[in-house]
């Protein structure tokens, strides 16, 4: 077996799969400048203090914690023995890689509150780093692109950013996608109507299971939780109940006890359901609680029906103390993530790349040897010029090998200058992706171009 010399989970990526992905993010960022988000750049790493805790017991899990600089080990004086992960990881480690973007984001808005303008609406895209077992769709390293509006509760941004989603998904050419939406307010009115159920954070850690876990498993960590088997028949009941969201509404109410959150979340939903274009595939799906902690409303999270897949490209929701951890109080949020690498494999799957679309090298030259190199030359500085990429292949080799090279590389053009175009002053130019070949001047093939 060949050796692997790379991290397991830290992908590299080569010339064709860069394009592609330079392809998506060059849409979305248009898309995201659209509706009106100002970019910003966040810091890779952050203080450990800033992350743990966010995330839910499991998140916690997955954060990359950095060692203190230094040969800090050798001056603890604390016995480690007996200490737990969480407590030896709190001695040796001050600092962390980012988990996801939004937390770097609450900070950057505390921090910068006198240069932003309130409601704030932010994209940023770049690495998130958790400590996962690596699979597909599933890395240690991978790009997030998000996109945040912070400092009002107006439910209008979460309908802007369902509109943005789907924007998004017009201009890749993603059809049959869904959008699945729920409401921690309306999870955690129906989890108060539980007699002894314990803690709703762990509530919603289980929930967020129910697609890797067979509900079996699920069954019994909501026993632990404190639920009753006819309290878990309620809710199997209600995950598989379909329709349409009115349907669905009055199915909540027929089985659960009315109180604050419930009643407060089914009107935040029915004012997003009322106001969207009807279009658009949105899914009340109880099913969805998103782990993380610090969402307080809306969450919601999207998937392509037409993949095999199956795993969601997006999730996202509200949050209403994200900044209280960096003491700003009543900055109430509200953001989407998309996953670039999830995202790129499902335009894969549903070849839906476009054939021609390449940022690569617009022209090379075939070289024929010093002579015509050097006229070659020439041409390259005048096209470079004009903002066309190109150059010439630096060896005197065979045609076939260089047309080769040019073909595997993603030429768009050949160019090729022998006798008699340097008798006519004209170029012989061939187009690599029909084959078509024309004797063409300067300004002719610029013409063309």
């Amino acid at each position: 077996m060949k050796k692997q010399f790379s991290l397991s989970g830290f992908p590299d990526f080569n010339a064709i799969q860069v394009n592609r992905r330079e392809y998506v993010l060059s849409l979305m960022k248009e898309k995201f400048s659209l509706f009106g988000f100002s970019q910003i750049s966040t810091a890779l790493m952050e203080k450990r203090d800033n992350l743990v805790g966010s995330y839910g017991d499991d998140g916690d899990k997955l954060i990359f914690q950095v060692l203190r600089s230094g040969d800090y080990l050798s001056r603890i004086q604390t016995d480690v023995k007996g200490l737990t992960s969480h407590e030896l990881s709190s001695i040796i480690s001050d600092k962390s890689m980012r988990y996801d973007l939004t937390l770097p984001f609450a900070r950057f808005v505390s921090e910068n509150q006198s240069f932003i303008n309130l409601p704030f609406k932010r994209y940023e895209i770049g690495p998130v780093f958790r400590a996962d077992r690596p699979q597909k769709g599933r890395l240690r390293q991978f790009i997030q692109c998000d996109a945040d509006i912070i400092g009002t509760k107006s439910l209008w941004l979460e309908i802007d950013l369902i509109n943005l989603i789907y924007a998004i998904f017009d201009a890749l050419g993603l059809k049959n996608m869904v959008i699945r939406i729920s409401n921690r307010k309306l999870l955690e009115g129906i989890f108060e109507s539980f007699s002894n159920a314990l803690d709703f954070s762990r509530f919603c850690t289980i929930i967020d299971k129910l697609d890797k876990l067979d509900f079996k498993k699920i069954q019994q960590l909501l026993l632990d939780c404190g639920l009753s088997q006819n309290e878990i028949l309620l809710l199997e009941n209600l995950f598989v109940f379909k329709g349409s969201f009115m349907q669905k509404k009055s199915h909540i109410l027929s089985c659960f006890a009315i109180n604050e959150n419930l009643k407060i979340g089914l009107e935040e939903l029915q004012f997003i359901f009322d106001n969207l274009p009807p279009d658009q595939n949105i899914d009340l799906d109880l099913s969805l609680a998103r782990g993380l902690d610090y969402y307080t409303g809306s969450v919601f999270e999207a998937l392509s029906l037409n993949s095999n897949n199956g795993g969601s490209v997006l999730g996202g929701g509200r949050y209403d103390q994200l900044t209280e951890k960096f003491n700003t109080k009543h900055l109430s949020g509200v953001g989407i993530s998309f996953g670039l690498e999830r995202l790129c494999l499902l335009l894969d799957e549903l070849d839906l790349f476009p054939k021609d679309w390449n940022n690569g090298l617009d022209v090379l030259f075939i070289n024929f040897g010093l002579k015509e190199a050097q006229i070659a030359q020439a041409y390259i500085y005048k096209l470079r010029k004009l903002g066309i990429s190109s150059e010439l292949y630096p060896d005197d080799i065979k045609m076939n090998k260089q047309l080769n090279y040019a073909n595997k590389r993603g030429v768009k053009f050949v160019i090729m200058i022998g006798e008699d175009e340097i008798k006519t002053n004209k170029l012989s130019v061939k187009n690599m992706f029909n084959g078509n070949q024309k004797s063409l001047t300067l300004e002719e093939f610029i013409n063309l171009l």
